[in-house]
């Protein structure tokens, strides 16, 4: 007789898992789940993949039993540690297919387990294209919507605005349907649940036809680019997203827009990839990665390292005389190399206080004075003295306002853009060289800096980036959307199988109205381990035992 895959598990837990084999459950022991970027890993007792929705219910209905708590996994892009779990780990790799597409609609019907580039091939393929897109295409569809990840366009919002309807598999392993139409707060909840309200099943979106991007980038002195801020830096196209370079006071413009599918189909217009500049080349990402790795020991060579890195990628000089252009498939044109390990700490904040932060930060990280050029008062209550960091600062913008509202009830209750107008995303980065992270603390330094200019700005964090904040800031600032979230949330999962360490930190710390006592399936901790041999930190929480 063959052993049992759970051979290592007590008992109890063996028996109720093999007692009824009619539904599979595609699970196994001993694996490791780490972050894209290698912050944070832990050993889940098993980590499963099912293939039907009929695996995913039997799932959550064995967890319920086992008293287990369950996180759900993509490609794990997040560097923080929201899908760590000691306990059950669920991936929906193999649940991924497109089940419906209507052409002539643009209505695609898919299993949430689907990555983007894989849903974006099949797409192109009908002649249709997500809308938007943000920097990567390696999270699922499911994921990129639980966390509110957004591209860079005036004209458009968050990713989840193209979501038509959804399908979540709850606590009590029933699957239950929603939409701005059917149980609408279930709805806005779920289009940015953060893992916490249940397993997105199905998502049902809005697609638009194929286009391609036509894009150019120029780099150039900062000030330029905040005198063109209140015209048409970013009205100029329909997507344009910026990068700034703190030590150079330099920045990159990139800015596209849709080709007509007629120009490609007559020749008037061909597609053409850009020209391959240094760390596009394995030559130029080993060159940077070893400055980077050198910087660790000698950090006082960092303002060279961007002049050299970034004057051989964009540019020495400034303008025109820069200027890079290329004409792509969407899918393609909106993706960048995020090439190394980091720690990224990301906040929107209203569009018009853009270059306040930014002058305000530069300020601040040059330990500038009254009197020095480009001095401006930061207001950051911290020194810089002795730090230097990573660039750039990536900037995008978007506009929540233009496709979703609270009256239309398709605006996650968790959107962290203003209500009222378009927003500006400022993404700090730290590299972490060899899975190495910066010393004497940089990254700490850096983001503590950051975190105040930017709740200063009126600003709230990305749900999937690095930050410190309290349940209670996150309370206030989002106000009755949160307290709605927290009472379907709650009312939903009561006994808190989707509740780890990382939402106790942040969303269920505990107010006058509501409870901060530990629920019955919550998984508590973390207990931080020594660093793992890749680097990162291993981290281990607690369940009662079953």
């Amino acid at each position: 007789m063959a052993a049992s895959p759970f051979a290592s598990l007590t008992g109890n837990l063996r028996r109720i898992i093999e007692e009824d084999q009619r539904v599979p459950f595609r699970a196994r022991t001993s694996h490791i789940h780490r972050t894209w970027a290698g912050t944070y890993s832990s050993l889940p007792e098993l980590y499963i993949q099912p293939q039907s929705l009929a695996e995913v219910e039997k799932a959550i209905n064995l967890a319920r039993r086992c008293r287990r708590r369950i996180s759900t996994v993509g490609c794990g892009h997040s560097p923080s540690d929201i899908t760590c779990t000691s306990s059950w780990l669920i991936n929906l790799d193999n649940f991924n297919k497109i089940l419906a597409i209507d052409t002539r609609n643009c209505i695609v019907v898919m299993q949430a387990g689907i990555r983007i580039y894989q849903l974006t091939k099949t797409l192109d393929q009908f002649g249709l294209a997500l809308p938007s897109l943000g920097s990567i295409n390696e999270q699922s569809i499911a994921g990129a919507i639980s966390t509110g990840t957004h591209g860079s366009s005036l004209q458009h919002g968050l990713v989840s605005e193209s979501v038509v309807a959804l399908k979540i598999t709850l606590a009590d392993g029933s699957t239950r349907a929603c939409s701005p139409d059917e149980n609408p707060d279930l709805f806005r909840a779920s289009l940015l649940s953060l893992g916490a309200i249940g397993i997105i099943t199905e998502v049902t979106l809005k697609v638009v036809p194929a286009f391609a991007m036509a894009w150019e980038q120029t780099i150039d002195k900062d000030t330029r680019i905040f005198d063109q801020w209140e015209k048409d830096l970013w009205t100029q196209s329909e997507f344009v997203r910026v990068w700034w370079f703190p030590y150079m006071r330099r920045a990159v413009v990139w800015k596209a827009d849709k080709v007509e599918a007629s120009a490609l189909e007559s020749g008037e217009v061909k597609l053409r990839d850009p020209p391959v500049r240094l760390y596009d080349s394995w030559l130029g990402y080993v060159v940077y990665h070893n400055l980077l790795a050198i910087s660790r020991w000698v950090p006082r060579i960092l303002p060279w390292v961007e002049w050299f890195v970034f004057g051989m990628q964009y540019g020495f000089r400034n303008g025109d005389r820069t200027r890079v252009s290329a004409v792509q498939p969407s899918q393609k044109a909106f993706l960048l190399n995020c090439l190394y390990s980091q720690f990224v700490n990301e906040w929107a904040i209203p569009l018009h206080r853009g270059p306040e932060a930014l002058q305000r930060l530069a300020s601040w990280l040059h330990n500038l004075q009254p009197g020095d050029p480009g001095y401006v008062p930061h207001g950051i209550p911290y020194s810089s003295e002795g730090l230097w960091v990573h660039s750039p600062v990536e900037v995008r913008v978007s506009d929540t306002t233009v496709h979703t509202s609270s009256e239309q009830k398709n605006r996650p209750f968790l959107d962290p853009a203003p209500k009222d107008g378009p927003t500006l995303y400022l993404n700090a980065l730290m590299y972490r060289p060899y899975h190495r992270d910066p010393r004497n603390k940089a990254t700490e330094r850096y983001f503590l800096g950051f975190e105040h200019l930017m709740r200063d700005l009126g600003g709230k964090p990305h749900w999937a980036k690095s930050f410190t904040v309290s349940q209670n800031e996150f309370s206030e600032w989002y106000g009755e959307d949160f307290t709605q979230w927290r009472k379907l949330r709650d009312s939903l999962d009561p006994s808190g199988m989707f509740v780890g360490p990382w939402h106790r930190r942040y969303l269920l710390g505990g107010t006058d109205s509501m409870t901060s006592e530990k629920l019955d399936l919550e998984e508590s901790g973390f207990v931080s381990e020594s660093e793992t041999k890749g680097g990162g930190v291993r981290v281990r929480g607690h369940q009662t035992p079953n």
